[in-house]
């Protein structure tokens, strides 16, 4: 059985659930899942969550995110991005510094409206498929960080863009938003995502680089469980107090900080995620299976 994650570069045109499950059956992974999906229309970086490593797709889910956008400016369109019907033209006849400008007013804490086409669910149904029956239902603002946001390339109509921001942007959005701050109307013309928390679209393979691999060159392409789980405090337990957790039991521990950290045996060997409260308790999240493995041991 594979535990462990797969930086995916999922190209244009495949939505991310073929791209999971055809990478599932490159390497004969009983289990998958990913870390954040991704338009059809975009591409980049997927993170591929193989076995045990599943179980870590909260905290990857909740890490920034890094984004190149390319936003054509003159047309807004029905769904917000280039698959849409046009709905509006402009004349674009912006300078460069105006663009800048726009710009500055939505880095940081902003509020955003998510759009009609999008995987929020209204009673179970995804809002994406009410807006392609012609409904349109309420939703609510939510606020989004964006840390960074700068201009790359402006060649008329197209401006393109880097965006780092929180979980929960949705980027089609911004680009509407930026549109109506120039004047000019725009819509998301083309998006890669570069980079979710640590982890960036340099390390990942295309699907089709992947199936090209020798089986033994194929796995080196694995990350093992603790490349998850970097970054979160660490906490190593005995034998004794990895079977109470097991149990349910919650445990006193000393020196964590409130908040998820991540779990180890002290040979090195993954437990899984837990909880450490300020009064010294650390309590089980999500926890691997008793005998799972790090990638490395499937090479």
């Amino acid at each position: 059985m594979i535990d462990g994650a797969l930086l995916l570069d999922k190209p244009v045109g495949v939505s991310s659930n073929a791209a999971l499950q055809q990478a599932k059956r490159l390497y004969g992974a009983a289990k998958a899942g990913h870390a954040g999906t991704l338009d059809p229309l975009a591409s980049g970086l997927l993170v591929v969550l193989f076995g045990e490593a599943t179980k870590f797709a909260g905290p990857m889910l909740e890490a920034d995110k890094e984004y190149v956008a390319t936003l054509q400016l003159g047309a807004t369109t029905a769904t917000g991005d280039a698959e849409g019907a046009v709905l509006r033209t402009f004349a674009v006849d912006v300078a460069e510094s105006q663009i800048e400008a726009a710009l500055a007013r939505f880095r940081g804490a902003i509020e955003q409206l998510p759009p009609m086409h999008s995987a929020l669910k209204r009673e179970g149904v995804p809002l994406y498929k009410l807006a392609r029956r012609g409904e349109t239902v309420a939703r609510s603002t939510r606020r989004v960080e964006i840390y960074a946001l700068e201009m790359l390339r402006f060649a008329p109509p197209l401006v393109e863009v880097r965006v780092r921001c929180s979980k929960g942007t949705y980027i089609r959005t911004l680009g509407e938003d930026i549109g109506a701050a120039l004047g000019t109307g725009a819509h998301l013309a083309a998006l890669r995502r570069t980079a979710s928390g640590r982890f960036s679209v340099e390390e990942a393979q295309a699907p089709d680089a992947l199936a090209a691999m020798a089986h033994g060159e194929r796995n080196q392409r694995l990350l093992a469980l603790p490349r998850l789980l970097e970054g979160l405090p660490r906490a190593e337990l005995d034998a004794a107090a990895e079977t109470r957790l097991r149990n349910g039991q919650v445990l006193q521990i000393s020196g964590l900080g409130d908040g998820l950290c991540a779990l180890y045996r002290r040979d090195g060997a993954v437990i899984g995620l837990g909880e450490a409260r300020s009064g010294g308790t650390l309590r089980p999240v999500r926890l691997t299976r008793r005998g799972a493995q790090a990638a490395e041991k499937h090479r």
